[in-house]
């Protein structure tokens, strides 16, 4: 399972599931015909979402600019029931000039160990690491 998650604007991100848009989900609409993001793709999302609007909020406090920003999240699930997420693999890219590996690499460390709730929530049952990548 594979999700991306791209920064639109502000603190703005659109999130893409395998099968396409991110969609509205909810217990009472999800059916054969409903084509959204699955539920546990939205567990991804919320990774990928709740740390990058913390990444992003911290690099504009450190006055770093960068062109483009995206974040893949790949989640493992368990094969007996509930299925629970065993590993979440997160990779932040970041594009642009004169990147201050730095600073990015404080950003993340700041969102994965301290402010992210959702990574803080997952983590209870889920290895989850990340890496960096500067284009």
């Amino acid at each position: 399972m594979n999700v991306t998650i791209k920064h639109v604007g502000g603190m703005a991100f659109e999130g893409v599931g395998q099968t396409g848009e991110i969609t509205k989900i909810s217990s009472s609409s999800v059916t054969a015909e409903h084509l959204g993001a699955s539920p546990m793709e939205l567990v991804l999302m919320g990774v990928g979402g709740c740390s990058g609007i913390d990444i992003v909020s911290i690099l504009e406090k450190m006055r770093v600019k960068y062109e483009k920003f995206e974040i893949h999240v790949q989640g493992q699930r368990a094969e007996e029931h509930p299925r629970v997420f065993t590993d979440i693999k997160v990779v932040y890219k970041f594009w642009g000039d004169n990147l201050p590996e730095d600073k990015i690499k404080r950003a993340v460390d700041l969102s994965f160990e301290k402010y992210c709730s959702v990574i803080h929530t997952v983590n209870k049952v889920a290895k989850v690491s990340y890496k960096i990548e500067i284009n």
